[in-house]
């Protein structure tokens, strides 16, 4: 075994050998119960970021425990096919070459995208098997697939048969550089300070005006109306009057309508139903017309008037200005508000209304929700139920159509001799309408998330009746980041009980996104984001993977700092180090894979087994609850401060005795095994690598999890610890060496020390101890307690009490005088009130601290009385 720990070498060579073994694969346990997660699936043109790392630690966790436990367990992975993020990808490199996708034609350009996909589709791929993610390979899908564009083909005909996907004119939101409509989720939010320009509007009769609040000023140009709230004293006898629209002279009606927020601005909206959400809502309820005065280009339309063929933000200006000249600007003031992006190439979006294809939601929503209120389906936390609720129940139609060319083409066709619209899977060969045979084909292919909604099934072989969906479908698992429940989630839950009368997995667990160490969102711009290969290439995947997990909390976010990543990277060493410590007394391969625990075993084996058991009890637990960062953190804790820093040290003492050492053999060779088993599915190299040293037979990963033994720890184990832990900090108050004995009279009126115990006590502390009750004069001991026990170390001989006593005094002296400054700061009002919390925070952690030092050296002082 190497002398030291090196993760890139370890990590180089595994993988392979879990996939030649077929370790991924559910067959490798054919008689289990299936267990299944589907992988959310990345972008086939992106890399894996650190959000990615963190999602796929938490699956994998889950996946290989429950194929240790036997199950048959299938993680499948895959990619999504990306319609806008691959086609600008495509475009891009065309545009290097001064060539748009328009100069190849369509079907020349989907061929480049395929040819791109084959050539960079593999790098997530290479990314997940960098860090040690077990998904089936053999059973790896792309949401182009053949198999998946049938099923995604058979939903859209389906619905639109059953009258759930319908062509019409509603707002969405258009990308006036990408020429796409864009969903929800390719919209980036960005608050910006704006003008909120308050407009005066003129009653046609001459009796007064209403005035308005806009902060795009331009749109006026389509108004159709003015609402109000029906509740708004203020517009009582306005409703129903008529305005003049400023500078275009346009008589348009007051309305009253409750989507007003009286709150906004005046109270009094402008309506332009032809690039507003709410407007078009409010059109639509008092059958408003919708005029479009902002184009595909993103510039004013002919309806604009004199600002027909300007920009929108050069007509913003402009429109403000001509209104300012003929005095209708009543008020100008800076507004904080919200303004949406392209997620791709960052170019402000424009809400327009436009033709094109939707999926009517409403019937489905109750369906979608009663598994959840039913219990069928169940979110942790728990807490996220009520946003998925609140977010169901405010759904509008979803507009699945982009004019894009890489995606799934819709399956609608358009009758060239009497216009008649024929939806199918396969292309029509004659009109029932007219009788022709000519027909063109839909332009506009479907959005991105039509497809990936219904991956959980249509990767299984849906709508064919698959072994696979038989036995896989539903899934038990989905986890995900909080910020796609609405835009994937929601959908997946819609359409699995749509099409297969069963929601599409059983625990939806999410969790929180991944930020910079001080909490701020990650970004390129800012230039915070950790790319998890150049940490795995640092610190080694094990470490980061351990380093996520410890910090899941779940559903927060993680403010990840790389002195945790080190952290983690220094526990590789300590289980590597543990293992070789093993090996010095352990015969390598004697340690069978499973069984084995000593049936008789010395009481520090016995302490560590009944301790080992608890653990494994509870570390179940927490990962059934999918609460992994207490979980990684208990199973931490119990192999650092209880195998390495106290069984490995006891283990000594009993190893040097031949009458117990072949107990503790037996029982460090399976306490190890078993740590091994249970650290594995968090990190798998090294756990792996270890087990190849220490048990030789087959694979951890192929093993079996490991059950409680039933052991019962012997009396005394806490008083022994705490009177060695006692017995350490007084050498280090008295700069005391370790190998300096210390003698000491114990009282044990409870009878606890047990002989092993007073062997380990002189092993660990080196006391010399003598069992005969209190001292007949207290003073000159320094007094130690565990329980009813109590330890008095004489300082005679053992203390220089003329040095050690104007020492202790000074120390004193010195932090009472540090404790007043400390309190003197805080009592003063400018200092608590004006300085930054976090310095406040820390001048409160220093009196703390300071308070129990002067404790602990008055109390020093008073032993040498």
């Amino acid at each position: 075994m190497e002398a030291s720990y090196d993760p890139q070498a370890v990590e180089s060579r595994w993988y392979q050998v879990w996939e030649d073994a077929g370790v991924f694969r559910p067959e490798i346990n054919p008689d289990g119960k299936p267990f299944s997660i589907v992988i959310p699936p990345p972008n086939v043109t992106g890399v894996l970021h650190i959000g990615h790392a963190l999602n796929m630690s938490i699956q994998d966790v889950i996946i290989r425990r429950k194929r240790m436990q036997g199950y048959a367990a299938l993680w499948l992975p895959g990619t999504d096919h990306a319609g806008i993020a691959t086609q600008n990808v495509v475009e891009r490199d065309l545009a290097r070459e001064g060539l748009s996708r328009h100069d190849l034609g369509r079907e020349q350009f989907v061929g480049q995208v395929w040819t791109w996909k084959a050539k960079h589709g593999n790098r997530i791929k290479e990314q997940v098997r960098r860090l040690g993610f077990s998904t089936d390979w053999s059973r790896e899908r792309f949401t182009l697939d053949d198999g998946l564009s049938d099923a995604v083909g058979h939903v859209f005909v389906e619905l639109y048969n059953q009258g759930l996907i319908y062509r019409g004119e509603r707002i969405i939101n258009w990308c006036p550089r990408c020429h796409t409509a864009l969903s929800e989720i390719e919209v980036e939010h960005e608050d910006e300070v704006g003008e909120l320009t308050h407009i005066r509007y003129d009653f046609s009769d001459g009796t007064g005006s209403v005035v308005v609040a806009t902060t795009r000023p331009e749109t006026m140009l389509g108004d159709t109306a003015v609402a109000v709230h029906p509740d708004d004293d203020r517009y009582k006898d306005a409703i129903g009057k008529t305005v003049i629209v400023p500078l275009i002279g346009r008589e348009i009606p007051i309305v009253a309508d409750e989507g007003v927020e009286l709150e906004f601005g005046t109270g009094a909206v402008k309506v332009t139903p032809a690039h507003d959400p709410l407007d078009f809502e409010i059109s639509q309820r008092h059958d408003l017309p919708a005029l479009k005065v902002i184009d595909t280009e993103a510039k004013i339309t002919e309806a604009g008037g004199e600002f027909f063929g300007q920009d929108r933000f050069e007509a913003r200006e402009a429109v403000h200005h001509a209104l300012k000249k003929q005095g209708y600007i009543v008020e100008v003031e800076d507004h904080h508000h919200s303004v949406g992006h392209c997620s791709r190439c960052g170019t402000v979006v424009e809400p327009m209304l436009s033709l094109q294809w939707f999926v009517k939601v409403g019937p489905m929503i109750e369906p979608s929700v009663a598994p959840i209120k039913d219990g069928r389906a169940r979110f942790v936390p728990q807490r996220w139920e009520n946003n998925y609720f609140r977010w169901m129940e405010n759904l509008r139609d979803w507009c699945i159509s982009r004019q894009l060319w890489w995606g799934h083409r819709i399956p609608a066709w358009y009758c060239n001799g009497c216009g008649e619209t024929v939806v199918s899977v396969a292309a029509p060969t004659t009109c029932d309408g007219c009788g022709a045979s000519s027909f063109e084909q839909e332009q506009d292919v479907l959005d991105t998330w039509f497809s990936s909604q219904l991956w959980p099934f249509s990767t299984m072989g849906w709508p064919e009746e698959t072994a696979d969906l038989a036995k896989f479908y539903p899934t038990n698992v989905l986890v995900t980041a909080y910020d796609i429940i609405y835009f994937w989630v929601a959908r997946m839950i819609m359409m699995g009980i749509h099409f297969t009368d069963s929601e599409p997995f059983q625990d939806i667990v999410i969790h929180g996104l991944v930020r910079a160490a001080d909490g701020r969102k990650m970004s390129k711009s800012t230039g915070n984001t950790i790319d998890p290969f150049d940490i795995a290439d640092e610190y080694g995947a094990d470490a980061l993977r351990l380093a996520l997990l410890q910090s899941a909390a779940p559903g927060h976010d993680i403010p990840l700092n790389i002195e945790w990543i080190d952290a983690a990277r220094r526990f590789g060493n300590k289980i590597w180090n543990a293992v070789r410590f093993t090996l010095n007394h352990v015969d390598a391969g004697t340690v069978p894979a499973a069984g084995g625990y000593p049936g008789d075993p010395e009481p520090a084996d016995a302490w560590i087994l009944s301790r080992l058991g608890e653990t494994i009890t509870e570390y179940d637990r927490l990962i059934d609850e999918y609460r992994f960062s207490d979980a990684v953190g208990l199973l931490y804790n119990f192999a650092w401060s209880e195998v390495f820093d106290w069984y490995l040290e006891m283990a000594k003492t009993s190893l040097r005795d031949d009458a117990t050492a072949a107990a503790t053999r037996q029982t460090l060779g399976v306490v190890m095994r078993d740590l091994l088993a249970l650290f594995h599915p968090v990190i798998p190299y090294v756990t792996e690598e270890l087990w190849s040293e220490l048990v030789g037979d087959g694979l951890v990963a192929a093993g079996t999890w490991p059950t409680p033994v039933d052991v019962s720890a012997p009396n005394g184990m806490d008083e022994l610890q705490a009177l060695i832990v006692s017995v350490r900090r007084f050498r280090a108050e008295h700069q005391l060496s370790p190998k300096r004995t210390i003698e000491a009279l114990v009282d044990d009126p409870d009878d606890v020390a047990a002989d092993w115990w007073k062997d380990q006590l002189a092993a660990m502390a080196n006391v010399a101890a003598v069992y005969t009750g209190p001292p007949d004069v207290v003073s000159g001991h320094t007094r130690l307690t565990a329980g009813a026990m109590q330890v008095f170390i004489p300082l005679d001989g053992l203390v220089d009490v003329a040095a050690e006593r104007p020492r202790l005094e000074k120390a004193i002296a010195e932090t009472e005088k540090m404790l007043g400054r400390s309190h003197a700061k805080l009592n003063n009002p400018n200092f608590a009130e004006r300085a930054p919390a976090e310095v406040v925070a820390a001048e409160q952690q220093r009196v703390a601290e300071s308070s129990a030092k002067l404790e602990k050296l008055r109390t020093q002082l008073d032993e040498l009385s």
